[in-house]
């Protein structure tokens, strides 16, 4: 990755345009052509901005953008962003017409909604995807609720009220290819939903698959598929990894980087940090970066956490702090103040994965990415 101008940054996040392309190319390869492609960008692109990420791929052909709520839809329309836009998470009804304003969709999943849905009016249609719960029992409709929905089906037949354009659903273990028969007992619930829409003469975009089904379970492709933690570079988990690493190629594209602020010489027996939690057992040269919690930089990773300098290991020395962390740079050469420490990617011949880092304060690799400040700078190179 070729580090760009980071003039007047203390730390910057760098993504890597061409690995988007990668990775972007290759779940298109994976889904017959006729199948959209849905690009997840919630939760601030999982760290990596919604608006940046959005336009690289709306540039790139994707179909539809998934956000988490409607405010980041509105981000992105107000930012220019053209392509057909669904709300995956819960709309407040007080922000219904705003979704309909901008051309928004929503995900409709209780009874609640439906009811509400049948006392407005929209100068503006409102598109709706129905989302069920097939058994991951978090957000949708369950089977009990079916009555419901065919009665709102109904209704909405004869006034035409809402537009239905999708129906999907959310796996509970879609990533684990070698576990499947729960995958497949929640297809076999989601056909049965299929059918009673088809059978009242409502024919809406089917999804059911997010990175991890779609690279393991080809049946659950239907009319589209929502591709999250796959278009960054990011395996869902291990076991999906391990299963497929040799077949297929995913390139992270974020890499994180910070400054050193200030280096210094301590002897054997200083204590660093807050509460002075880890002394030195040698004569050490310790140097000082810029981040630390607020940043994302997790309290966790206090005194085994690594950042790479001048392509070598420097642990963390005592507590991560607010604003910063000490690291022990003894040994390595020519660190100086404006040195670059890097916390996540790639630094000579050693890296730092996104995987390995967030093991390393016992999180996933979502929870890291997200937990990555948004008021830090993201330079796409």
């Amino acid at each position: 990755m070729t580090t760009v101008n980071h003039k007047g940054l203390r730390t910057w996040i760098e993504i890597d345009r061409r690995a988007i392309r990668h990775n972007y190319k290759l779940f298109r390869s994976l889904i017959p052509k006729t199948t959209k492609l849905l690009s997840v960008v919630k939760s601030n692109a999982y760290g990596h901005s919604h608006i940046d990420f959005s336009k690289e791929v709306e540039e790139l052909g994707v179909d539809y953008i998934a956000v988490d709520s409607i405010v980041e839809g509105l981000s992105l329309r107000k930012n220019g962003i053209q392509c057909p836009i669904l709300v995956l998470g819960h709309t407040l009804h007080v922000r219904i017409k705003d979704a309909a304003v901008h051309d928004i969709r929503v995900a409709v999943s209780s009874i609640t909604q439906l009811h509400q849905l049948q006392k407005e009016t929209f100068k503006r249609p409102l598109k709706i995807h129905i989302k069920v719960d097939t058994g991951l029992h978090r957000q949708g409709f369950t089977l009990d609720d079916l009555t419901e929905v065919r009665k709102f089906l109904e209704w909405n037949k004869k006034t035409k009220r809402v537009v239905v354009e999708g129906l999907f659903t959310h796996f509970a273990q879609g990533k684990d290819p070698l576990h499947p028969l729960y995958t497949k007992k929640q297809l076999g619930e989601f056909d049965t939903w299929v059918k009673e829409f088809h059978m009242l003469g409502v024919h809406p975009i089917l999804h059911t698959a997010a990175t991890g089904p779609t690279l393991v379970f080809p049946e659950s492709h239907f009319d589209m598929v929502r591709i999250g933690i796959g278009l960054y570079g990011i395996w869902p988990d291990e076991k999906t990894k391990k299963y497929l690493e040799k077949k297929y190629t995913l390139k992270p594209i974020l890499s994180w980087k910070a400054v050193v602020s200030e280096v210094k010489k301590l002897p054997k027996g200083s204590k660093i940090g807050y509460d002075s939690t880890e002394t030195l057992k040698r004569a050490s040269t310790v140097a000082v970066c810029p981040i630390g919690y607020w940043h994302g930089f997790s309290r966790a990773l206090s005194s085994h956490g690594f950042v790479l300098i001048n392509g070598k290991r420097a642990k963390v020395l005592g507590r991560v702090s607010m604003d910063m962390i000490s690291v022990d740079v003894t040994g390595i050469k020519n660190v100086k103040v404006g040195s670059i420490a890097t916390i996540i990617g790639k630094d000579g011949k050693d890296e730092l994965k996104a995987e390995d880092v967030a093991d390393s304060m016992n999180a996933s690799t979502y929870e890291l990415l997200t937990r990555i400040n948004p008021l830090i700078k993201r330079l796409y190179i």
